[in-house]
């Protein structure tokens, strides 16, 4: 039948709207001698639309029909497939989900039959039921195909939603057991005589012996061996050995019919380098003396399957006592911790977005932290001593060793995850754990998980969603129970031991866990309305504290805010209603000493940390801050309440500043980290020079105020220099400036002088006075005849002395010359008065170059301290700040007349305008730039963790992991950091070896 031509078949727009991706080719098969008969039963279209995949289901369906034997044979198949729902439910339901069981069904046309029981029993078969359906295997091949007719059963009722995911996984693991069983009669069967050389039990481990199976995954396992009938040992462990490595292979080669999966016993004592086969006595012998704290902890799974079922209980009750003192371990959590991050740290940087097992907020988080608990706790509480996740994460929840709360939310974000690894395999029945990334499989996968609209977005959401959940939850389960182990509980409630609580604190971290536990008494205890805030806090809190390198820090920086903001409404509102400002807040105070004890001196900053109206990290304008410090100075009554006041807004915005940096850094739990470090570079250096000239503004407009009134007898401008003039101040730099003045008219000069002498002796009186706020220091000795000279000329002096006297050096370093305060006019004229000086019309004398080059390596050789690492001397090592500024700088002079891009104070600005004029490679500015960002990065982070300036990286182990920290690194990889800078500074040196020292 054909449709009119450029009109749609009714059947197209069935097919389309019942959700099939390919209406033509569906149509097609439709019209095949197969299903002609059902091409128009509104009931089919109805059932294939309700799966995973319904071109998938009709394919599968249409080569059923066709592998069937005969006519009669598939008018049986298609009457009942009509008349009987559940089979249709069934069928079309593994057909739409499932490609491999569809290929098995092709091989295999009759097996559809094992879905039209539908029994109460057929509903929950356990082992006895599936060593039934698996009893007429005789060899390999066929009991493979028996194993696929069991598994088909199996999909069906997951499919349909008969059974849900912690008894799908439970029935694969018992068809598993029925397997090796099968298996091993097998291998007895082929090897009598080593049958009856020996007593074989194995284990199951892993996802196997914890009754929580993948429909494909390796069955781990452990074999134990004894002599039977007074055999000799050795004999008889070679006996095992052979009857082992048969049943291995029957269940794991390749046939015609594919493997059933691998079975994998490298969990066994010494791993693939021991023997296959042990007897019990060795085995306890390996773990009393040998085994790992990973090794104890896989043995929580350990489950007899099969062989001698008496040897494989004496196995699991002879290494039970073992399983369960292994907490007493030295370092164990801390152990369990390391495994953990290390199982991450393998994970392909490609697939960790995709990873749904082994990726943060994956299923391998929840099990550790469950496992964890249970090893911790499971010595007094027998109850907790369950091999299966889900059953164990109920215990633990009933025991009060976690929150009911958190273990629903784990134990809901568990089986979603479970599920979507199930559905995954299901497919093609294979081995994998990441998300596809194919439109048409992430459609089916999450249609068989029932997001039917907007499918694809719809799965993603929710999948982020629980592993945010997973994120947020699996060590938080550490830290909720601390709080219950140092608060008044009512009698009867469970609570952890003060050694238990301690163990926790030690694997979070905590160098000095008793006093951490003393902190937490005090922010929780208590029933005050602060105290219960906190108790919901904390235990957030308590996992960001820990993500730093100096969780003690951030604890005890914590009840020091509190203990001073607590009782304001505000503050605990804040924390509780406001998404960001906890976790901001986290990262602040354990990320150093600079920002805690900005925000201690004044702890109502802490509101710049919400996301509110209110509050947000965002630096101000320098228009902005200087208004407001200039209102400030209005409104007191004398100079020095004027700068107090200045002062105390820079304290305030540099805690601003410091906590964007920071938060950028570390990310959050919606932002990630900024991956442009330039951009935080680049934040920090504009926010803390414009607050510097908003700050000398403030103070100049004080002085005047106090000494003169409105008007100073001479104009008076400050000139910002070195890094001040360049925007890219740090935190602890002081402030290169010029000041220049000039007679107002019928002013006498030498009162003018007076005047403007006075006014510099009292800002930087008033910038240096001892208070709660930091000094800023004024540093003027880049003026003319250097600390020689008079702190400040008149405008016709610095021209007399520029035209007269000036040296190289001083051009060079006019080149970050920038008017920040004062008179603007005047600043202006300053301006185009060194113009010609720092970018002369006819560009640098090779004389000049070379008095610049040896001033560069005299600096080098003279100032680097003594004692310090060069390759790691962020301003004046190899690779340097130095190094890339000089090399620009050298640019600017040579080529800044004629090249309008190069005039500018900002290191950053002229190397790309030197890249964009040809002057230099983008591969040779790219090096560069980075060499100076990181540089800078360095010096940022030193003066935030240690809360003073320096220019290398510290030599105590917490403050060098806090930096590394910073700079995206996680624990343990300070010496990749260092390993980072040095090849940074390397490749930059290369570049600053022909471009200035090389040049022409």
């Amino acid at each position: 039948m054909t449709s009119a031509p450029g009109r749609r078949s009714s059947i197209f727009t069935r097919l389309l709207r019942h959700g099939f991706t390919d209406p033509s080719a569906a149509e097609r098969l439709l019209d095949s001698a197969g299903p002609a008969p059902l091409r128009d039963d509104p009931v089919l279209l109805d059932a294939l639309g309700a799966t995973a995949d319904p071109d998938l289901a009709l394919l599968g369906l249409v080569r059923l029909l066709e592998a069937q034997d005969g006519a009669t044979a598939r008018q049986e198949l298609l009457d009942t497939l009509i008349a009987a729902k559940p089979l249709r439910d069934r069928l079309l339901g593994v057909l739409g989900a499932s490609e491999a069981l569809a290929d098995h069904l092709a091989r295999h046309p009759s097996d559809w039959q094992a879905l039209v029981t539908y029994e109460p029993r057929d509903l929950h078969p356990g082992v006895q039921e599936f060593e039934r359906g698996l009893a007429d295997a005789g060899d390999p091949v066929t009991l493979r195909v028996a194993y696929r007719r069991c598994l088909l059963s199996i999909a069906a009722r997951d499919v349909c939603g008969t059974i849900e995911v912690a008894q799908t996984a439970a029935e694969l693991a018992d068809l598993a057991t029925a397997t090796l069983r099968a298996a091993l009669a097998l291998a007895r069967a082929d090897a009598p005589e080593d049958a009856a050389l020996c007593r074989l039990a194995v284990i199951a481990m892993g996802k196997c012996g914890g009754h929580e199976l993948n429909y494909v995954s390796d069955v781990d396992v452990i074999f134990v061996g004894e002599a039977a009938g007074g055999a000799d040992e050795a004999k008889a462990l070679r006996a095992a050995t052979r009857l082992a490595s048969h049943m291995m292979r029957i269940c794991s080669e390749t046939t015609v019919e594919g493997s059933i999966w691998p079975v994998d016993a490298n969990l066994r004592p010494e791993g693939r380098n021991g023997p296959l086969v042990r007897t019990l006595a060795s085995h306890l012998a390996y773990y009393q003396r040998w085994a790992k704290t990973w090794e104890f902890q896989a043995l929580l799974k350990a489950r007899p399957v099969a062989g001698d079922p008496e040897l494989g209980e004496e196995y699991v009750a002879a290494l039970q006592p073992l399983v369960w003192g292994a907490a007493e371990r030295e370092n164990f959590v801390a152990d369990v911790q390391k495994m953990r991050r290390r199982v991450v740290e393998n994970i392909p940087a490609t697939e960790i977005d995709r990873q749904l097992k082994l990726g943060p907020g994956g299923l391998r988080d929840v099990e550790f932290a469950v496992q964890l608990l249970q090893l911790v706790h499971g010595r007094a509480d027998a109850s907790l001593r369950s091999g299966t996740t889900l059953d164990a994460l109920k215990a633990l929840a009933a025991g009060g060793y976690v929150g009911r709360t958190d273990a629903a939310q784990l134990d809901d974000a568990y089986r979603f995850l479970r599920s979507m690894e199930h559905r995954i395999q299901l497919h093609r029945l294979r081995r994998t754990h990441l998300v596809p990334e194919d439109e048409a499989d992430l459609r089916r996968l999450a249609r068989s998980l029932d997001l039917r609209t907007d499918p694809v977005v719809t799965l993603t959401r929710e999948w982020r969603r629980h592993a945010s959940v997973v994120r947020r939850l699996h060590e938080k389960l550490f830290y909720r129970p601390l709080l219950d182990a140092v608060a008044a509980l009512a009698t009867g409630e469970a609570r952890l031991s003060a050694e238990a609580a301690r163990e926790r604190m030690v694997a979070l971290g905590y160098a000095d866990p008793a006093a951490a536990l003393r902190h937490l008494e005090a922010l929780a205890s208590g029933v005050t309305r602060k105290a219960a805030i906190q108790r919901t806090l904390l235990p957030v809190l308590l996992g960001w504290f820990a993500d730093s390198a100096d969780p003690d820090a951030g604890l005890l920086n914590f009840r020091k805010v509190s203990d001073a903001l607590g009782k304001t409404p505000w503050y605990l509102r804040l924390l509780r209603d406001e998404g960001a400002a906890a976790e901001n807040l986290a990262r602040v105070l354990s990320a150093g000493r600079l920002a805690p004890d900005l925000l201690m001196r004044a702890p109502e900053a802490v509101a710049l940390l919400g996301d509110g109206d209110g509050g947000g990290l965002a630096p101000r304008s320098r228009a902005s801050l200087e208004q407001e410090v200039l209102a400030a100075v209005r409104r007191a009554d004398n100079a020095v309440q004027g700068v107090t006041a200045a002062r105390g807004v820079r304290r305030r915005e540099l805690f601003r500043t410091s906590a964007a940096d920071i938060v950028g850094s570390y990310g959050t739990e919606s932002q990630p980290a900024e991956a442009d470090q330039g951009a935080l570079v680049d934040l920090v250096g504009g926010a803390v020079s414009d607050l510097t000239a908003a700050t000398l503004a403030g103070t100049l407009r004080a002085v005047v105020r106090e000494g003169w009134g409105d008007s100073l007898p001479t104009r008076f401008a400050i000139i910002g220099m070195g890094r001040f003039g360049g925007h890219e101040l740090g935190y602890g730099s002081d402030a290169d400036v010029l000041f220049v003045h000039e007679p107002r008219d019928g002013v006498d000069e030498r009162e003018a002088a007076e005047a403007a002498n006075k006014v510099v002796s009292e800002m930087r009186r008033l910038l240096q006075v001892p208070s709660s706020d930091p000094p800023l220091l004024i540093d003027a000795d880049l003026r003319p005849e250097g600390k020689s000279g008079p702190p400040v000329r008149t405008l016709k002096s610095y021209e007399a002395y520029y035209r007269r006297w000036s040296l190289v050096w001083e051009r060079h370093a006019l080149l970050r010359a920038e008017p920040v305060a004062g008179d603007e006019e005047l600043g202006r004229r300053f301006t185009e008065l060194i113009d010609p000086l720092r970018y002369p019309a006819a560009g640098l004398e090779e004389e000049a170059a070379r008095e610049i080059r040896r001033l560069k390596a005299r600096m080098e050789s003279e100032r680097m301290p003594r004692g310090a690492d060069p390759k790691l001397h962020a301003k004046l090592g190899p690779g340097g700040l130095s190094d890339v500024e000089w090399t620009v700088q050298l640019l600017q002079l040579r080529h800044g007349a004629q090249e309008a891009g190069l005039r500018t104070t900002r290191t950053r600005e002229a190397l790309a305008a030197a890249r964009a004029a040809g002057m230099i490679s983008e591969e040779d500015a790219c090096i560069l730039d980075e060499a100076w960002v990181l540089a800078t990065r360095v010096r940022n982070a030193v003066m935030l963790v240690r809360g003073r300036a320096g220019d290398t990286f510290p030599t105590v182990p917490r403050e060098l992991g806090a930096v590394g920290r910073y700079l995206g690194y996680g624990p343990g990889h300070a010496g990749d950091m260092l390993d980072a800078y040095r090849r940074t500074a390397r490749r930059a040196r290369g570049v600053v070896e022909e471009l200035f020292y090389g040049g022409s």
